[in-house]
């Protein structure tokens, strides 16, 4: 089997100098460069951005599993078995919270600007590209399949094909559930600063503690407020545990559930809308996948939805059912 090969290039971000968690501006993307590449000077290619989950970067997709192929051993063995040939970069968008929800943020930095402004032309100076927003796509899981759903909504200029696995949606079940637990968590810890420093220290991080990480990173993400402290506007009174109806209305702002009426004509534009999840999916996003597609159907937006039997985690191989998919609609 003709394989493809990786470059890993230390991307040097203006619009993250200086961010407000103090995270690297400099960052390592892998890019996988398909088997023709290397043989066929003249040729262009379609691009995809894969976007890893939470607590997840680029190079994390290339960890080697014996039982999960790495991503560049999925992409080979799909291309030998005639998927399309597509350039792939994986970007590098976390942060001290865990992640950056691929959204722009007073607290955590400009990570939708980092990719859709440097790292889109970057990838298209540097490669040979088809550099046409009909062959460029995103594609991601989790907290990925978030960011790649709302790049799809938001930045339909950019992206024609749109592939999200276990996405986060609808906020209420997907998060909410864990606020009153990382409340317990946080108290505990002595605050917010003290509970992330106190994480950040420690060798061994326990599933409450990656839990309040999580609902931590959300609030960094979506109720972002400079005067609070980490910067970070949490969705509960930290002192009594009381739930703030008012910085979850900020954070239901950000549901892909809520934006879609918004976003009906970029969705419609797309010439890929491919979403799927596990049925039993342990942050219960089968539910807001569900709800999604029926509003999907009820305005004739275009798509493809697929549930599979299983649950949130350990599920890459999904990428052989989208990326087939994603090139062919992107002219591979």
């Amino acid at each position: 089997m003709t394989r493809g090969r990786v470059e890993i290039h230390e991307f040097e971000s203006r619009v993250l100098v200086g961010n407000p968690a103090g995270d690297p501006a400099t960052r390592r993307v892998p890019v996988w460069l398909p088997p023709s590449y290397d043989g066929s000077p003249a040729r262009r290619y379609p691009v995809i951005f894969v976007l890893p989950g939470f607590t997840g970067r680029g190079r994390r997709l290339l960890n080697d599993d014996p039982w999960s192929p790495s991503l560049d051993d999925r992409l080979d063995a799909l291309v030998a078995r005639g998927c399309g040939e597509m350039i792939v970069v994986m970007p590098d968008c976390f942060t001290r919270f865990g992640g950056s929800q691929y959204l722009n943020s007073t607290a955590t930095g400009r990570y939708a600007d980092h990719l859709t402004d440097e790292l889109v032309p970057w990838a298209d100076a540097t490669f040979r590209t088809r550099a046409e927003r009909a062959h460029r796509g995103v594609v991601g899981k989790s907290s990925g399949g978030f960011g790649a759903l709302t790049l799809g909504m938001t930045r339909p200029e950019l992206f024609a094909a749109v592939a999200s696995h276990s996405g986060d949606l609808y906020f209420d079940y997907c998060y909410r559930v864990d606020v009153p637990r990382t409340c317990t968590v946080i108290q505990g810890a002595g605050g917010a600063r003290a509970f992330l420093e106190r994480l950040e220290s420690s060798r061994q991080k326990s599933h409450d503690d990656l839990l309040a990480l999580n609902i931590l990173a959300m609030a960094a993400c979506y109720s972002p407020d400079p005067g609070a402290e980490l910067g970070v506007a949490l969705p509960f009174d930290l002192a009594t545990g009381e739930f703030r109806d008012d910085v979850w209305r900020r954070w239901l702002a950000f549901d892909p559930l809520q934006r879609l009426p918004a976003c009906e004509a970029a969705l419609k534009s797309l010439a890929l809308l491919y979403l799927d999840c596990g049925g039993r999916d342990e942050f219960h996003l089968h539910h807001g996948a569900r709800i999604f597609v029926r509003e999907l159907e009820r305005r004739g937006i275009a798509h493809t939805y697929e549930e599979f039997d299983d649950g949130h985690m350990n599920v890459s191989y999904r990428y052989d059912v989208s990326l087939p998919l994603v090139a062919r609609a992107l002219g591979a």
